[in-house]
C-alpha cells in the first residue's frame, strides 16, 4: 500500500477505531486518549499515510503554510540553514508548507552583512517576492498567506519584527524578543548564559588565567546574553576577561583581525572564545601568525624563533573555543571546542511548538527550552 492510496478509513480499520477518531488523533484535536492517539499515529506511519493538504486546508479554513523569518545573515551561516531545514521537516510532518520571508533592509541578525538578496529557500520551502515588512504586515498580507509565523533570533532593531508580532496569527520566536512591542505567542529558548559559562569554566579548568571573549554585536537575546555573561562571570570568579565586540556574523577575516589586535595589545591572553558561527578559523590564523601554539598540551615555541620578528611577542600556548559548533569548528586544525546548539533540532522544536499551538495541543504563552551540548576538542 503506497502513501497515495492510504486513506483515513484504511488507518481506522487497521487501528480498530473510527474514522473520526483517526482524524482527531492525527490533528491533535478532540478527546482522544494518549494511548489511542499514539497507536493511531504509529499505524498511520506504518501504512505510509499522508494527509491530503488541500482537504485539510479547506476543513481548517487555513492557508496550509507557516512563515519563517530569519536574520539577514542567514544565507552565509550554517547554523541558520540547518535550523531552517529542521523547521521545514517538522512543519511538513503536520501538512504545512513553509514560506521563507525575505528580509527587510535592516540586518536582522545584528548588522554583520550588507547583502541585499533574500535567503535561499530550503527544500520544501517557498519564498515570497516582497519583504516581510513591506506595506503594513499587521493584519495585512502576511496574515492572509500563513497560519502562523516563526521568527528566529529577533532583533530589537529589526524593523520587520514588530509588524510580524502583530500580524494577527500565532507567532513563535526562536529565543526571546527583547523589544517593547507585543510578546510572541510562544518561544523556544536556549540557556545561552549557561553555555558561555560552561566554556569559560572549561578553559580556566584547562589552565587559562586570562581568557578573552569575542562577543557578538546586536540586540538579539543571544548576543545580549553572551555580552552580559562575560562581564558577570569575570566579576563573580574574580578573573579578568578581555571582552571584544565583533559583528553578529563576523567573518573569519574579521575574527582574525580582532584577535591579532587583541593578542598584540594584551599578550597575556591565553584563551579566546569566539562567538560568531564560522569565525573560529580566523582566530586560529591569528594564533598561527603570532606563533601561538593551540591547545593545552602544545609546547611553547623555543629557540631563535621563540618570538615573532615584528612584535617580539611570547609564543605561549593559546586555548581556542567557539560558542557555535559547525563545519568550521569540526574540520579545523586542530578541531575547535564548541557549543553544539543542535540547530536542526532547534528548528524542529520551534515548528513543533507553533504546530501544537495551531492545533490546540498546547496553550499560548508556552515557553520551551532547548538543550545544548559542549563538545570538547584538541583546541582546549
Amino acid at each position: 500500500m503506497t502513501s497515495r492510496t492510504v486513506t483515513l478509513l484504511d488507518v481506522a480499520r487497521a487501528a480498530g477505531v473510527s474514522k473520526s477518531t483517526v482524524s482527531d488523533a492525527l490533528q491533535g484535536s478532540g478527546r482522544v486518549a494518549a494511548a489511542t492517539r499514539d497507536r493511531v499515529r504509529a499505524v498511520a506511519e506504518e501504512l505510509g499515510y499522508r494527509p491530503n493538504s488541500a482537504a485539510r486546508r479547506l476543513r481548517r479554513s487555513s492557508t496550509g503554510a507557516i512563515g519563517l523569518h530569519l536574520p539577514r545573515t542567514a544565507t552565509r551561516l550554517d547554523y541558520y540553514m540547518n535550523l531552517a531545514f529542521g523547521a521545514v521537516e517538522r512543519a511538513q510532518e503536520e501538512g504545512f508548507d513553509v514560506m521563507l520571508l525575505a528580509p527587510t533592509g535592516v540586518a536582522g541578525g545584528g548588522g554583520g552583512s550588507s547583502d541585499s538578496a533574500g535567503p535561499t529557500s530550503p527544500a520544501g520551502a517557498t519564498s515570497p517576492t516582497s519583504p516581510a515588512g513591506a506595506a503594513s504586515p499587521a493584519n495585512g498580507p502576511i496574515a492572509s498567506r500563513v497560519d502562523g509565523l516563526l521568527v528566529i533570533d529577533p532583533e530589537v532593531d529589526d524593523s520587520a519584527v514588530p509588524g510580524l508580532l502583530d500580524a494577527g496569527v500565532p507567532v513563535v520566536t526562536g529565543e526571546r524578543y527583547l523589544g517593547p512591542t507585543a510578546a510572541p505567542t510562544g518561544a523556544v529558548i536556549c540557556d545561552n548564559a549557561a553555555s558561555l559559562t560552561a566554556l569559560l569554566d572549561h578553559v580556566t579548568e584547562r589552565g587559562a588565567r586570562h581568557p578573552a571573549v569575542l562577543a557578538p554585536a546586536g540586540t538579539s537575546a543571544w548576543a545580549t546574553a553572551l555580552r552580559a555573561t562575560a562581564t558577570s562571570w569575570a566579576r563573580e570568579r574574580g578573573v579578568a576577561v578581555a571582552l571584544r565586540t565583533v559583528p553578529f556574523a563576523a567573518t573569519p577575516g574579521e575574527a582574525e583581525e580582532t584577535t591579532l589586535a587583541l593578542l598584540r595589545t594584551d599578550p597575556s591572553v591565553d584563551a579566546v572564545i569566539c562567538a560568531p558561527d564560522g569565525a573560529a578559523p580566523g582566530v586560529l590564523r591569528a594564533a598561527a601568525t603570532l606563533g601561538r601554539p593551540v591547545g593545552p598540551d602544545a609546547p611553547p615555541a623555543a629557540g631563535p624563533h621563540a618570538r615573532t620578528a615584528t612584535d617580539a611577542l611570547p609564543r605561549t600556548p593559546l586555548l581556542i573555543a567557539s560558542c557555535v559548533d559547525g563545519t568550521a569548528t569540526r574540520s579545523a586544525e586542530p578541531p575547535v571546542t564548541a557549543v553544539d546548539l543542535r540547530p536542526a533540532a532547534y528548528g524542529r522544536a520551534c515548528a513543533e511548538l507553533l504546530c501544537d499551538i495551531l492545533a490546540g495541543r498546547t496553550t499560548p504563552d508556552t515557553v520551551r527550552r532547548h538543550a545544548w551540548a559542549l563538545e570538547t576538542r584538541a583546541s582546549t
